[in-house]
């Protein structure tokens, strides 16, 4: 019998997906701007001016770096833009914008472009960029302006602690309901973390275009709420309050750094979930995502290893 075609024997993957890392980021650009559109109602020109600065300053450091060292410039895959956008939104509103542009270059020449760019990254970068900054600049990394409603309706920004402060000390939030903590009114924090509402909009946006799979920020979200309600925290003040909604849906589920495997993400998020916790209610810093999302990313290759699948009729060959 003739074929009407070649024969071609290959290695898998034989079903390739249209997807690109430009197209995957660009969905998650889209996902943030809901959070980008509650920092500018909750914090002002202020928030957008961080933003713009940083995307800016993560773009300009990775096509210089690519130029430096002779590299492909990569800024078109849009992971520059996504980096900048994440670190901003774990940035204090009145932050100096120094600050900020070092914080860049951090996350994009020294956790991202050193180690061989985008897939080759140990962490995320904008959270290796964060912790780096929380040690170097603490005051100015944790000097909060808090959002209230003004006397004319609108919205006015005030010096205060964060929802986190009172949780570590009390258990619980006073003052504030958990609508207020939904929506971000009178809740200091990160301008990316403080409006729960609009960061789940960007959960359920990619979940739509299967970005991201619901595992990693179920399971992290939910073993936050159980092991806080245990330690006898308040856990729907922690779920939001802090980082925690930002963390969960944007940052632990990064490819490069997070397990491929579902039980490997399962893994990984029960990491996450506990760690962060820890370091809330016993550490010496109130918020623990960041920390406990960087200490989970380097186990990664680790959980990989323990969780891969078999091949079909593959044979477990003796070391």
């Amino acid at each position: 019998m003739e074929l009407s075609r070649p024969l071609v024997v290959a290695p898998s993957p034989h079903f390739k997906s249209n997807d690109t890392t430009a197209s995957i980021m660009l969905d998650v650009v889209i996902a943030l701007m809901p959070a980008a559109f509650a920092s500018l109602m909750l914090f002002g020109m202020r928030a957008l001016l961080l933003e713009v600065v940083c995307i800016v300053s993560c773009v300009v450091f990775e096509a210089l770096f690519n130029k430096v060292m002779g590299r492909k410039q990569t800024i078109g895959d849009l992971s520059a833009v996504v980096t900048g956008l994440l670190l901003a939104y774990n940035l204090p509103p009145q932050l100096p914008v120094y600050m900020a542009v070092i914080g860049c270059f951090v996350a994009i020449v020294i956790a991202k472009q050193l180690f061989g760019g985008i897939g080759n990254n140990f962490a995320n970068p904008a959270i290796l960029a964060r912790v780096v900054m929380l040690v170097s600049f603490s005051q100015a990394m944790t000097t909060w302006s808090i959002p209230v409603r003004g006397a004319e309706g609108g919205v006015d920004l005030v010096s205060g602690a964060t929802p986190l402060a009172s949780i570590t000390a009390t258990g619980s939030v006073d003052g504030l309901s958990y609508m207020d903590l939904f929506i971000g009114l009178g809740k200091g924090g990160c301008i990316g973390e403080v409006c729960g509402a609009a960061l789940l909009i960007g959960f359920v946006y990619l979940l739509f275009r299967r970005v991201i799979t619901a595992t990693t920020p179920v399971v992290y979200v939910g073993t936050v709420f159980l092991f806080s309600m245990i330690l006898g925290q308040d856990p729907v003040a922690h779920l939001l309050s802090g980082g925690l909604l930002l963390g969960a849906i944007f940052m632990a589920t990064d490819y490069s750094t997070s397990p491929t495997t579902e039980k490997g993400k399962f893994i990984f998020a029960i990491g996450c979930g506990l760690l962060t916790v820890i370091i809330r209610v016993f550490g010496s810093y109130p918020e623990g995502v960041s920390f406990a999302i960087l200490l989970m990313n380097i186990l990664t290759p680790h959980i990989d290893n323990l969780t891969k699948t078999k091949p079909f009729g593959g044979v477990k060959h003796d070391q």
